[in-house]
């Protein structure tokens, strides 16, 4: 594979950034444009940079990484962190992946790979499916879902919550139908009644999943974490 991906690195203290680069100049699908010990620096050195990919630490003065990563356009983003407690977050923000210190080579390599994968297959990936609703038929996007349940009104039937905070009630369909066809990597069952995407989790537990999403008494939904699919929840969220 001959793609390289042009890569700045992030870090406010040098010796974890020396290290870094140490480990990055060992994969031959990065190449290293910039370092920096400063997220500010790096900002506003941004428009006159040409690169695909960002490998950053999280918690620096001044701006953390999940908020420089969130200015940056549709760039990947790696995060190198101490911290295991932003990983719901970086994920939101659709970070590639999320390393906790001290960084191994081969699992820097894991990240990469997934990288690579993503730069040259941004568009190849299914993005929706049609499926019937109580308005008709539409095209459910899976970057707007952010979970789905069994409908109260019939258990054959689905509800859907949107990104906009609007649910939408899918007509007949079942769970294994509707997680053939969601990204796997992005979507997993918690209980039986009820799959959720990744990106939208905000805090989770052994027993709970706190979603990003408020309802209407002003505080984030919170669904059960089942036993059953606890194994596969945590394999989806592994640091």
């Amino acid at each position: 594979m001959n793609t390289k991906l042009k890569c700045l690195l992030l870090d406010d203290e040098l010796p974890g950034l020396t290290y870094l680069k140490m480990l990055c100049e060992q994969i031959p699908e990065l190449e290293i444009v910039k370092t920096f010990n400063n997220p500010q620096k790096l900002l506003s050195d941004i428009p006159e940079l040409e690169f695909d990919l960002l490998i950053s630490d999280i918690e620096m003065p001044g701006m953390d990484g999940l908020h420089l990563a969130e200015m940056l356009n549709d760039k990947l983003v790696i995060f190198c962190t101490a911290y295991k407690e932003y990983a719901a977050d970086a994920f939101n923000i659709d970070a590639v992946d999320y390393i906790t210190k001290p960084v191994k080579l081969e699992r820097l390599q894991k990240a990469v790979s997934k990288a690579l994968e993503r730069f040259e297959k941004p568009d190849t990936a299914k993005k929706f499916i049609q499926l019937n609703t109580d308005r008709g038929k539409t095209l459910l996007y899976f970057n707007q879902i952010q979970y789905i349940k069994t409908a109260v009104s019939d258990s054959r039937d689905k509800t859907v919550l949107l990104a906009d905070g609007s649910f939408l009630n899918l007509k007949n369909v079942k769970f294994d139908t509707l997680l053939n066809e969601l990204p796997e990597a992005d979507f997993c069952r918690i209980n039986k009644k009820e799959i959720i995407a990744v990106k939208a989790i905000k805090f989770f537990n052994h027993n709970e999943i706190v979603l990003h999403h408020i309802e209407e008494n002003n505080k984030n939904t919170t669904l059960l974490l089942s036993e059953t699919y606890r194994s596969d929840f945590l394999k989806k969220v592994k640091l």
